[in-house]
């Protein structure tokens, strides 16, 4: 079938409309209704071949909600009119280690893992993601969304909530852990609420104070400018876990430095430029610098799960399908607080 979508014609160019064709529903596939897509910063610079060359046309979206609309006829875990996601990828192997150990982010089979968008798929199309009216995918990568949450508010969880869940499952936080979360961005503002209903004692370490407000209303104990170096004095050696958000260079020993024994510094942002550390930074409390990138199928439903449990979503400016070349510019411009949504019925 044909469908309406919003594309980058070629690196850096403006998104226009157009329509793209998507595959018929296998006997293991949904098609799904697409309600809202999410702009992750990530569409920003795959689009602007900040990443390498792409396969343009290129339609951007993993941030993805919508209702399902037809089932292949071996599926067996949703059903028409199902409210669902999809997120960051949409195929894998499904048989190596990582695979079978629910971690399809980390697919180890040579071209098993699939992206949502702009990867080559097992049948050797390219994939096209979620500024459109319709996708097609295997239902073992459509996630449950549950009908408490709002579906706007729910979409960015689908790449910014697993990508903020997921460390702070894996390292941890809960009640009696400090808890940093290094920007107050897309990610940073999910990894803030969530850490708090973790039940985490939160801290946002921001360049500058004047998010502050809005960060001790998402759940945030405490906020500290980075920009003033008595914040890395005052601070030193209190956290046990630091997950750095931001897509930007920064000197990794002085937060290194931040960590109580046996603290972690996690990176979830990606920054164009490697960054540097000096061993010492890491034999001193006997510290560890990680990274973390999203999360498989089984740790992204669980977070969805907790994030209607806690009533959690994402605080989204909700915009039209002709705003989105604007709303590319807002983003490099940090102008949105929190996320921009496009309502995909505007594609029609």
């Amino acid at each position: 079938m044909r469908v309406n979508a919003y594309a980058a014609p070629s690196a850096g160019e403006p998104l226009a409309p157009t329509t793209i064709e998507r595959r018929p529903v296998g006997e293991n596939d949904v098609l799904i209704a697409i309600e809202y897509a999410g702009i992750c910063h990530s569409d920003i610079h795959t689009v602007n071949g900040d990443w390498g060359p792409q396969p343009f046309p290129v339609v951007p979206g993993h941030e993805i909600v919508g209702r399902v609309t037809e089932i292949g006829s071996a599926v067996t875990d949703h059903q028409v009119g199902d409210r669902v996601g999809v997120g960051c990828f949409v195929n894998s192997c499904r048989e190596c280690d990582n695979c079978r150990n629910g971690d399809e982010q980390h697919c180890s089979t040579p071209g098993g893992g699939v992206g949502t968008y702009a990867a080559k798929d097992h049948d050797g199309s390219f994939t096209q993601g979620g500024y459109s009216t319709h996708v097609v995918v295997d239902a073992h990568f459509a996630l449950k969304v549950p009908e408490s949450m709002d579906a706007a508010a729910a979409t960015p969880l689908l790449c910014a909530g697993i990508t903020t869940y997921a460390p702070l499952k894996r390292w941890g936080a809960g009640p009696g852990k400090k808890v940093a979360i290094v920007g107050l961005g897309g990610l940073g503002h999910m990894g803030v609420k969530i850490a708090h209903a973790m039940g985490a004692e939160v801290t946002v370490l921001s360049q500058s104070l004047k998010k502050q407000e809005d960060g001790l209303r998402l759940g945030a104990d405490h906020y500290y400018a980075t920009s003033d170096p008595a914040t890395f004095e005052t601070l030193k050696n209190s956290f046990d876990l630091i997950v750095n958000t931001v897509s930007a260079e920064i000197p990794v020993d002085d937060y290194l430095g931040l960590l109580a024994v046996d603290g972690t510094l996690v990176n979830v942002g990606a920054p164009p430029a490697p960054l540097s550390v000096n061993v010492f930074s890491l034999l001193t409390n006997r510290r560890n610098f990680a990274g973390s990138m999203i999360g498989g199928i089984p740790l992204t439903q669980e977070m969805l799960d907790f994030c209607a449990e806690h009533g959690i979503g994402a605080d989204v400016e909700v915009i039209s399908a002709e705003q989105i070349n604007e709303a590319y510019a807002r983003v490099l411009a940090s102008d949105v607080r929190y996320r921009f949504v496009i309502d995909t019925a505007t594609l029609a």
